[in-house]
């Protein structure tokens, strides 16, 4: 079955400016924290899944507040990623995926 949700990324340099987005995206719009991955070098990725307005709304809330107490490195949404996508994202808590 094709996923359609969207899936929003925020991209940080360092750990506090990720949990500041994780916790703006999550209070901004009805989406699902569903993880984050720390790349190297002090980036940090928080990665959101929801509606595609929900996920544009609450990347636009995180982006914004990793930008006054971190530095923001990039904010992406792909509004229905192919199901293989899938396989390289965190697992949703209560999810088959």
């Amino acid at each position: 079955m094709a996923n359609t949700n969207a899936l929003g990324m925020i991209e940080t340099r360092g750990l506090v400016g990720a949990i500041e987005a994780a916790d703006a995206m999550v209070k901004a719009a009805n989406v699902t924290l569903i993880g984050k991955e720390q790349i190297g070098s002090g980036l940090v990725t928080v990665m959101v899944r929801g509606d595609v307005g929900a996920v544009k709304a609450a990347t636009d809330a995180g982006a914004a507040a990793a930008e006054r107490v971190g530095e923001l490195v990039s904010v992406h949404v792909i509004p229905r990623p192919h199901a293989d996508v899938n396989e390289m994202l965190p697992k949703e808590k209560g999810s088959d995926n």
